[in-house]
């Protein structure tokens, strides 16, 4: 009976750790910007979100950017039926969106001052962040319209193909310079959520 007692026991242990691991997972903060973390730049990115020239059927002129979320890749728009795609961490479910903008402004090392919709969401954010490594912006961003979002770099390489941003593309920050040393300000970004058929 002692034996029956101690079993019983730890399985009521045992299912009480699985029912309160949701809970407590859900409590755990949001890990999709770590400000002051600084970026591992040996992080070898997978292949599929390496930067590299594929070919790319579309109507939009040379010089566009394309972002499909769906893909979580983003495309510069190049002569001859190519385009250079980069692989990108896009916004978590919810936070995706779609739409045509331009680069507005572009900026070296930003700052970073959450919007105050993400520090309710995040808490734990400073309200203001100086750029340079540790900033969660990365090396460079670039403001898409008159919207809150830019596409940037990262002190997360790790999040790169994943969907935990608030709505911003980032990219790993050479891929981020590369790209913002190709586009002006006044470039159209195309943003979908659905691949093309």
């Amino acid at each position: 009976m002692t034996d029956f007692r101690r079993l019983t026991g730890t399985l009521l242990a045992a299912m009480g750790l699985i029912l309160s691991a949701p809970q407590a997972y859900a409590q755990q903060p949001d890990r999709g910007d770590e400000p002051g973390l600084i970026a591992d730049d040996s992080y070898q990115l997978d292949p599929e979100w390496q930067k590299q020239v594929v070919y790319y059927r579309t109507t939009e002129p040379p010089g566009t950017i394309i972002i499909s979320t769906a893909e979580r890749h983003l495309y510069l728009i190049q002569p001859g039926g190519r385009a250079i795609r980069y692989g990108i961490g896009v916004g978590r479910d919810g936070f995706q969106w779609q739409g045509l903008v331009q680069i507005t402004n572009k900026k070296e090392w930003p700052d970073w001052t959450p919007p105050p919709e993400m520090i309710q969401r995040q808490p734990y954010l400073p309200r203001f962040m100086a750029g340079g490594p540790g900033n969660p912006l990365g090396a460079r961003a670039m403001y898409l319209g008159t919207t809150v979002y830019r596409i940037h770099g990262t002190n997360r390489p790790d999040t790169i193909g994943t969907k935990v941003s608030s709505g911003c593309f980032r990219l790993v920050n050479n891929d981020v310079a590369d790209l913002y040393d190709r586009v002006p300000v006044g470039t159209k970004v195309v943003i979908r959520q659905k691949p093309e058929l």
